[in-house]
């Protein structure tokens, strides 16, 4: 296929109005900082748009461009990407283009008629749908046999779907020719660790196997009877604690959420070690810094015992994102769920690029852990591990 021919055809799918969605990534030049682009459509005072979320190395913008106008913005994204997957009402399709613009097309029809959705700042677009049952979600109590949220569970439904908007974000980064490992510390009652199997098994159809790790055995067990009855033959659930796990020697994601203090660290450090392309991390209580931090010039603040908590909590969660980028990944700090149902909600999202950090960053990371007279136990774990 040409490559003007493949930009008319995916232009008359997108103008007959078979767009689902779409994800735009592998950047030609690196210049500005832009990673992927997403596509969706939208209706906007009744007219048919297609929304663009740009997304940056620590930033979104969004830009709404009506379908009439949208070839030419087609255009000018195949000049700075390389890489096209798109879900149409009745296919999916994968381009990917050469450094000269010659163009490997994939496309597979789906079994089902895929239903789009114009919602724009109204109902929220989840990618589980609020009326399908999904039988992990029924047995986990999430929703009934028909598929209805519960309304007591109905935060627990969002904070699922938004876990899983990370982890549709960073399938370019999982390889897709063979197995892949993931790998979740502190799965607890396992609705994550559930959804996630499901999301990447059942909806994309790849090869994986996932372990959830625990120190609770009675959850573990029952955890472990649900995957069994779901027949969910690459899931399994284990007794144990981040510090003594040490079955692995490559892994390709690690997910670890809300595992107290130094245990974030641990997980983040073995998942360096192990080669992890994917980092997905809610950290919880942390008390590190708070015990170590001397900053006179930061006394306004932290002579008041919550602000210093706070601030040591912020600060914790930049160090890890630093320290992390000094080894190589791609890191952003992002909200996990709104405000008003948890304050643990800060994710760190990294990908592993390679890209060597500049001297400016290694003096800046040094220059801040100084000023707060921190020992960072990431750093220690992972200081043979920096890019220079």
């Amino acid at each position: 296929m040409e490559f003007d021919g493949m930009k008319q055809l995916l232009l008359e799918l997108i103008q007959q109005k078979k767009l689902v969605s779409a994800t735009i990534s592998q950047p030609r030049k690196k210049s500005d900082g832009l990673k992927r682009i997403k596509l969706k459509p939208v209706e906007i005072k009744g007219q048919y748009h297609i929304q663009l979320e740009y997304q940056f190395e620590r930033i979104l913008k969004h830009e709404n461009v009506l379908l009439e106008n949208f070839c030419s913005v087609l255009d000018s994204i195949f000049k700075k990407f390389r890489q096209f997957h798109g879900q149409f009402t009745d296919r999916i399709i994968q381009v990917q283009l050469s450094k000269k613009n010659k163009v490997f097309w994939k496309e597979e029809k789906t079994e089902s008629i895929k239903e789009v959705s114009l919602s724009h700042n109204r109902k929220k677009n989840y990618l589980l749908n609020e009326s399908t049952p999904y039988p992990f979600l029924v047995r986990l109590g999430v929703q009934t046999p028909d598929g209805k949220v519960k309304k007591q569970k109905y935060d627990k439904f969002r904070q699922i779907n938004r876990f899983l908007e990370f982890i549709d974000d960073s399938l370019d980064y999982l390889s897709k020719d063979r197995q892949i490992r993931i790998l979740d510390f502190g799965s607890g009652k396992s609705y994550l660790t559930f959804a996630l199997y499901h999301y990447l098994k059942m909806e994309k159809g790849l090869d994986i196997k996932v372990t959830g790790l625990d120190l609770k055995k009675e959850v573990i067990e029952e955890c472990n009877k649900i995957a069994k009855d779901l027949q969910y033959d690459h899931l399994e659930f284990l007794v144990g604690d981040i510090s003594d796990y040490h079955d692995e020697t490559s892994v390709d994601m690690v997910v670890t959420l809300h595992a107290c203090d130094v245990a974030t660290d641990m997980a983040l450090a073995r998942a360096v070690k192990w080669g992890a392309k994917v980092i997905l991390s809610v950290p919880c209580c942390q008390h590190e810094l708070n015990r170590q931090l001397n900053a006179p010039q930061l006394e306004i603040m932290t002579q008041h015992g919550l602000i210093k908590e706070r601030f040591a909590a912020l600060a914790t969660d930049s160090i890890r994102a630093e320290i992390l980028k000094l080894v190589g990944y791609e890191v952003q700090l992002m909200e996990f769920i709104d405000m008003e149902h948890t304050p643990k909600n800060i994710l760190i999202r990294a990908y592993y690029t390679g890209r060597k950090p500049t001297k400016h960053e290694f003096e800046r990371y040094k220059g801040f852990i100084d000023f707060l007279s921190a020992k960072p136990f990431l750093q220690k774990e992972l200081e043979e591990y920096f890019i220079s």
